[in-house]
C-alpha cells in the first residue's frame, strides 16, 4: 500500500487567537479583559506575562501594557506560543485516489483535526503537506483535500477525503442522506441500509458477552449539559436525536468476559457506538468511563457509571 506522511517537527507554530471588542467592553484594560473572558486558560498573573512578552496586539499593533484601555471594535489576537505537541503517526496509506477523491486509512492515535493539544499533528495538516508538494511536483493549482467525515483519534479506519467542492458537497449528502432516512424512518421495520449510499461499519471490543447474535440499538442521543465539560456530554437521551446502530456478534471471548463486534450505524450521532453499546450494558473495552442517562418528562437520574480500562 502506498503511504503518505511527513514527519511532525518537534514544535508546532502556535495558534492565534482573535477577539474584537464589544461595546460592553469598552473603557476596561486589556488584562481584565483577558483575565476575566479566559480566566480558564490562565490567571491574572499569567495574562501579565503574556502581555509583557509580545503576544498580544490590538488593531495590529504589538502593546505590552496591560493596563493599555480598550475602545469597541477594537480587533484583538493573542498568540499562543509554539509546544511540543503529544507524540501521533504521521503515515496514512492511500486506499484509493483519483482528481475528486482520496480514501485513507488513518492509524489509530492521530487526530482528523485540529483541536486541543492537537493543532499540527492531524490527518487535515499532513493532507495540506501532500497537496502542496503535489502542486510543486505538478504546476497545479489544485485545493488541498479535506476530510469529509470524522473518526476518533484513537480510531483506525478508512476516511474518505474530497479533493474539490464538488466532491466535498456531493459526498458530505451522501453521508447527511443517511441520517435523515433514520429520522423519517420507522426504525424498527426499516432495512435503512439499503437506502444509503455509504455505508459505516465499525469493529470494536464490547466488555462483557453479548448473547444474541444481532442486536438493533435505536435509543436517541442528545446533549446534556455536566459540570466541568464545557460544552457538556452526548448521552443517551428519549429527548434527543433518532439514532440506529446495529450490532453483530463476531466473537465471544468467555476466558476474558468480552465480545468482538460489528457495528453498522444508520445515523452520524457523536460517539455514537460508545453510547449505544454502553447503553445495552457493554461499554467498549479501552474508553476509562462513559455514563449512562435516562430522561424523563420531570427528571433527569443517572443510572449507571461505567468505568473499565485497558486489559494489559
Amino acid at each position: 500500500m502506498r503511504t503518505i506522511g511527513e514527519p511532525w517537527p518537534e514544535f508546532n507554530d502556535g495558534i492565534f487567537y482573535s477577539d474584537r471588542v464589544r461595546p460592553s467592553d469598552s473603557g476596561v484594560t486589556l488584562v481584565d479583559y483577558y483575565s476575566t473572558k479566559y480566566k480558564s486558560s490562565a490567571p491574572l498573573q499569567g495574562w501579565l506575562q503574556r502581555i509583557g512578552n509580545g503576544q498580544i496586539t490590538v488593531d495590529g499593533k504589538i502593546v505590552t501594557d496591560p493596563t493599555k484601555v480598550l475602545s469597541a471594535a477594537s480587533d484583538l489576537q493573542y498568540h499562543r506560543l509554539p509546544w511540543r505537541e503529544p507524540d501521533a503517526p504521521y503515515l496514512l496509506g492511500v486506499l484509493f485516489e483519483d482528481d475528486h477523491l482520496i480514501a485513507l486509512n488513518k492509524p489509530s492515535g492521530l487526530q482528523v483535526l485540529p483541536g486541543g493539544l492537537f493543532q499540527q499533528r492531524t490527518v487535515l495538516t499532513q493532507l495540506h503537506w501532500y497537496a502542496s508538494k503535489q502542486r510543486s511536483l505538478l504546476s497545479c493549482q489544485d485545493t488541498n483535500a479535506v476530510p469529509v467525515h470524522r473518526l476518533g483519534r484513537g480510531t483506525s479506519g478508512i476516511l474518505l477525503c474530497a479533493k474539490t467542492k464538488l466532491a466535498k458537497a456531493r459526498i458530505s449528502a451522501y453521508f447527511a442522506d443517511g441520517t435523515s432516512v433514520v429520522g423519517s424512518s420507522r426504525i424498527e421495520d426499516a432495512d435503512i441500509s439499503k437506502a444509503r449510499k455509504i455505508s459505516k461499519t465499525y469493529r470494536a471490543l464490547a466488555s462483557g458477552i453479548l448473547h444474541e447474535n444481532e442486536v438493533i440499538i435505536n435509543e436517541p442521543i442528545g446533549m446534556l449539559r455536566y459540570p466541568g465539560v464545557a460544552k457538556g456530554l452526548y448521552v443517551a437521551s428519549p429527548s434527543g436525536k433518532l439514532a440506529l446502530s446495529k450490532v453483530r456478534v463476531l466473537e465471544r471471548d468467555i476466558q476474558n468476559n468480552r465480545t468482538v463486534v460489528e457495528v453498522e450505524i444508520q445515523s452520524g450521532r457523536p460517539h455514537q457506538i460508545r453510547i449505544h453499546l454502553s447503553f445495552i450494558g457493554h461499554p467498549l473495552i479501552g474508553w476509562a468511563v462513559y455514563l449512562i442517562y435516562t430522561c424523563t418528562r420531570r427528571s433527569l437520574e443517572v443510572i449507571t457509571l461505567f468505568d473499565f480500562c485497558y486489559n494489559e
